[in-house]
């Protein structure tokens, strides 16, 4: 008497008759070993859970390259969707971060002049400005009133406008005919 083998071992039995196989395929059509071992684990998977429907007349390497294929098609455009996304996020991630080389100099002048205000000056400076909050809302954060915030905030910038003095005016090519000329005397 002939026992049917267990769907598990029928299953396994599957597995290894086409590993190697898969693998080649897959290998031949990945960018990488990896990417190729996961087409051949969502195969099998597949086939795992379509167990019924793997053909039993001989054709069974076939219908699971046409599962590797559908597989392949999903994990190519799940790789196309990562990278556009990585795209946008690139573009975006350069607005909200910009070149840090751009502004080096202008940067350490501006830290400097942060530096020799008071700490409670330099973070209403910094709630206000680098994170972009309103003076109410720096009050809420700082647990004091609005008025006070404003109040605060006006004095801060003096003081820091003063620490930078004319660091960041530009007066651009200015021509002093005056100190060109010769004094001449009067005669």
């Amino acid at each position: 008497m002939t026992s049917t083998p267990s769907p598990e071992d029928a299953f396994r039995d599957l597995f290894e008759q086409n590993f190697r196989e898969l693998l080649g395929y897959a290998l031949r059509r990945c960018g990488s070993p990896d990417d190729a071992a996961d087409v051949v684990a969502d195969t099998m998977l597949v086939a795992w859970r379509r167990f019924g429907q793997v053909p039993t007349d001989g054709t069974a390497r076939l219908w699971l390259y046409g599962v590797a294929r559908r597989v392949l098609a999903n994990h190519r455009r799940g790789i196309q969707r990562r990278d556009r996304l990585g795209d946008r996020l690139r573009v975006e991630l350069q607005d909200v971060v910009p070149d840090h080389a751009d502004g080096v100099e202008a940067n350490a002048v501006l830290v400097g002049a942060l530096a020799g205000l008071s700490a409670d000056d330099r973070e209403l400076i910094m709630l206000t400005t680098w994170e972009n909050l309103e003076p109410q809302e720096a009050a809420v954060v700082l647990d004091v009133p609005a008025r006070v915030v404003r109040t605060r905030l006006h004095r801060a910038r003096a003081r820091l406008r003063k620490q930078l003095g004319d660091a960041f005016t530009d007066h651009g090519h200015v021509r002093d005919d005056r100190a060109l000329r010769p004094v001449q005397e009067k005669r």
